[in-house]
């Protein structure tokens, strides 16, 4: 509850010898410069030896994400199960993740956050480890691993930015969110490759988990929270999760560019999955492809769009970041806007790549490119929104709250959602209404991308206020709620 200063950031347990100490003096002729250039109490050097370690940790984190469905035929094959159980390994993956989410951005906000990240992560990677021992009979404990692979990954996304936001601010916190958030993107290009590189990942990732726990234990310093921030008079004070969970619900910034963020998980999850099988039908439809009646089909178009998708994940997070900072000299509501401008751009040009598919793959592919790059615009420009309206005693929960909300409402239900619409329209089973049907239901992810954009704007007029009250936050009084 309150009454503990924020400053003073130890515990009985999971406890730091850094944490909650500020940069020391002995004595009046004794300063210690190193210390004391960051409120944080870690040096400069260290704190971007953090962030080094943090990105390779989430590029671990996305590659394990997308390794699954490169090994699915394989995992077919070997368990003899079909499309519909074999989806079940990403739905409980992801029903793990969202659901754990909570409980580590509760722990986040009130351990030590360093050792919270190594017990997960290590977790994780004994667990990787035990699901490549798995006998062809025993599918259900595969699944059980993959749930339980949601526990590493839960107790490192809810809590590393909040750690990069503790050693950063302003222009240079977000530039370091965009090289952490790099790693989406770079992810993902493992996800383009086939057969015995998935093997190989699947074998050596434990390993890479576990260097990755021991960089954490020896290279990285858990900052003092909140402290390069906060104001000296001012003492933040822990609040229940439930009055947490209350003050971020009356956060308009933080629950309207949440659901922003929801539409473009939304989208993105739809063309993951949907975009290569749409960009075969219509090379059937058009007569340029042959259907695939038998093993191995033409997969150039995964591998086209692979490579699009990682391009286009490096350039959009690139610019958005660059043009935040250009916009945020005329204006403090700069983030929201190139946001917003991000998604309202990517719509019609989405719109067209579907609308084209039947008469230029040239030009499909030119215009999944631009709505890619502007749909990529936001990631790291929604984390950094989401640190300086929050006050970092519920950074953790936030991020928790966000996780839970965009896969809930975003990739978790769309690719669903776009194969049920797809269906419902599909008249008979010709190529033409395959293709047809899926072309249809894929347009909802331009108008879901407007209403993103719609989110965004709205996040706009109350950015300016939220982030005053989080700057200026005083935990007494009713008024002071964020």
């Amino acid at each position: 509850m309150s009454g503990t200063d924020v400053s003073a950031d130890t515990t009985p347990f999971f406890s730091d010898d850094n944490e909650g100490e500020g940069p020391t003096c002995n004595g009046v002729g004794s300063p210690q410069p190193e210390e004391e250039e960051s409120a944080s109490g870690v040096s400069d050097k260290r704190a971007k030896l953090t962030v080094a370690v943090l990105c390779y940790i989430n590029l671990l984190n996305y590659m394990d994400r997308f390794t699954v469905a490169g090994v699915l035929p394989d995992i077919e094959l070997f368990f003899s199960i079909g499309d519909g159980t074999s989806g079940l390994l990403q739905t409980v993956f992801i029903c793990s993740y969202m659901f754990l989410a909570p409980l580590f951005g509760y722990l986040g906000d009130r351990y030590n956050r360093k050792l919270i990240m190594c017990v997960g992560i290590f977790f994780w990677s004994v667990v990787t480890l035990a699901s490549s021992f798995i006998g062809k009979d025993h599918f259900w404990a595969l699944l059980l691993t993959r749930g339980l692979v949601g526990v590493g990954e839960a107790s490192y996304s809810t809590i590393a930015p909040t750690i990069i936001a503790d050693l950063f601010i302003k222009e240079k916190r977000t530039n370091m969110l965009s090289i952490f958030y790099f790693a989406i993107p770079v992810g993902r290009w493992d996800n383009i490759h086939t057969g015995a590189v998935y093997t190989t990942t699947i074998s050596v990732t434990p390993g890479l988990g576990l260097l990755a726990v021991i960089l954490l234990l020896f290279v990285v310093q858990e900052p003092n929270r909140g402290a390069i921030e906060a104001h000296p008079e001012h003492t933040l004070h822990r609040t229940s999760w439930l009055a947490d969970i209350k003050a971020l619900c009356r956060n308009p910034s933080f629950v309207l560019s949440t659901f922003g963020f929801t539409t473009v998980a939304f989208v993105t999850g739809s063309l993951a999955l949907w975009a290569p099988a749409f960009l075969f039908r219509a090379g059937v439809f058009t007569g340029e492809k042959q259907p695939c009646l038998k093993a191995p089909c033409d997969n150039s178009d995964s591998l086209i769009f692979g490579i699009i998708t990682v391009v286009t994940g490096i350039l959009g997070v690139a610019s958005g970041v660059q043009a935040s900072k250009k916009l945020r000299i005329k204006t403090p509501r700069a983030d929201p806007l190139v946001c917003a401008a991000g998604l309202l751009l990517a719509a019609p040009f989405l719109y067209l790549s579907i609308v084209f598919a039947q008469a230029s793959t040239a030009a499909t592919y030119v215009f999944i490119f631009l709505g890619e790059t502007f749909l990529s615009m936001n990631w790291a420009i929604v984390a950094d929104i989401l640190l300086y309206v929050v006050i970092p005693t519920r950074r953790s929960t936030a991020e928790a709250f966000q996780i839970v909300l965009s896969h809930l409402l975003g990739d978790a239900i769309s690719p669903y959602l776009i194969g049920v619409v797809s269906d419902s329209i599909k008249k008979s089973d010709s190529y033409m209404w395959e293709f047809r049907s899926l072309q249809m239901s894929l347009l909802l992810c331009s108008f879901v991308a407007v209403g993103g954009g719609a989110f965004f704007l709205a996040t706009a007029i109350f950015i300016e206020k939220d982030r005053h009250l989080a700057e200026n936050y005083v935990p007494s009084g009713e008024r002071s709620h964020r």
